[in-house]
């Protein structure tokens, strides 16, 4: 039904361009023709006029009936239909020259012609062949440059269409691959969490067990809530990565430090949903996971020429060893998603420090409209 509709609203608008150009045409015609009149000074000029709008009426109908003819091939090449076009104007400007000799002719010439003389040799001598056929090869060439117009007019619309329709389907293609990275976040976490989980219930620690499991509740309802093409507010990007933070410290109590430092004016930026899930999981991997001392994992943000920056850190490990944080699928899903969401307006860089660690940068664009 939608596609019903829409071929409807297109032939409309087809039916009005070609309605307009073929009155502007027609109009053309009879303002030179008119003037021509007026400088060569025939006699009879009201009379001229009258017989010229029905030459103009029927040369109208004759046009429009090309015009339908037109419309009929819309669906072949390009050059079948100049070709359609060339061949049915033969017709349609003998028909025009048929119009203009009854009109100038046949119809009671003894008004529009004074000299008896002349009335007689027209009478005598109708001449009916040669007069319709020099009409017709001037028409003709006029109703070649309309098709030629139309044409024009019909294949620009077209590639209109045809661009719209690829923006479309880019557009589709950008939402899937975005709802797919975006999903592509919440297994790996589950399994992180869930062996995390596992282990606390092996070890007997029941209690630190269920405060798990109830943040991990609360987190997997506010993180599934959302559709996953919607932008969130950094504060709340930033509440999520809280309760994650606290779900591992029941695993890595002595081990795991937290700061975040994002200042206010920041927090209402929109982000993609857990765009630093990936980013903070790799942090607990492997900075805190591995290492036999307390590790400060840090969140931070800055404005930077129209740009939201934010880093994750951690002081995890040794000099020359946090390349192996730059591996995996915690990455590479990040740098996709800004990719899709942003392209190269967006980036990520990652830095091993000389005193240990690990740090990731994020810039994207500032949106400050937008989050749901």
């Amino acid at each position: 039904m939608q596609d019903e509709t829409g071929d409807r609203r297109r032939s409309r608008v087809a039916l009005e361009v070609a309605a307009y150009s073929i009155l502007g045409f027609w109009l053309f015609y009879v303002v030179i023709a008119t003037t021509q009149s007026l400088i060569v000074g025939w006699d009879n000029q009201f009379e001229l006029a009258q017989r010229r709008l029905g030459v103009t009426v029927a040369g109208i109908a004759i046009t429009f009936l090309l015009y339908g003819v037109l419309r009929r091939v819309d669906d072949r090449s390009f050059g079948e239909r100049i070709a359609v076009a060339f061949v049915a104007a033969i017709p349609c400007a003998i028909g025009i020259g048929l119009a203009n000799y009854y009109f100038f002719n046949a119809y009671k010439p003894e008004l529009l012609y004074r000299d008896p003389e002349m009335l007689r040799d027209m009478i005598r001598h109708p001449y009916l062949a040669k007069n319709v056929a020099e009409i017709a090869v001037s028409r003709y060439f006029f109703l070649l440059a309309w098709a030629a117009i139309y044409l024009a007019i019909s294949y620009a619309s077209e590639t209109r269409e045809a661009e719209r329709r690829v923006a479309a389907f880019a557009q589709t293609a950008k939402e899937a691959e975005i709802r797919a990275l975006r999903y592509q976040v919440n297994p790996h976490f589950l399994f992180n969490t869930l062996n995390s989980l596992s282990s606390l219930v092996m070890t007997g620690r029941n209690a630190e067990a269920e405060a798990m499991i109830m943040n991990l509740s609360t987190f997997y309802r506010t993180s599934l809530s959302g559709d996953p093409m919607d932008d969130v507010p950094l504060s709340e990007e930033v509440r999520l990565q809280r309760l994650y933070l606290d779900i591992e410290a029941v695993r890595f109590p002595e081990r795991l430090k937290t700061e975040i430092e994002v200042p206010e004016e920041l927090m209402p930026l929109c982000v993609p949903g857990l765009i630093l899930q990936p980013l903070v999981e790799n942090a607990i991997k492997y900075g805190v996971s591995r290492a036999n001392r307390p590790v400060t994992i840090s969140i931070t943000a800055r404005s930077e020429r129209g740009k939201l920056v934010l880093t994750i850190a951690d002081d995890g490990k040794g000099p020359g060893e946090g390349e192996e944080h730059g591996t995996g699928v915690g990455l590479a899903n990040v740098r996709d998603r800004l990719q899709a969401r942003f392209g190269s307006k967006a980036g990520l860089v990652t830095h091993v420090p000389k005193g240990g660690g690990f740090v990731v940068t994020l810039a994207m664009p500032e949106v400050r409209d937008g989050c749901h």
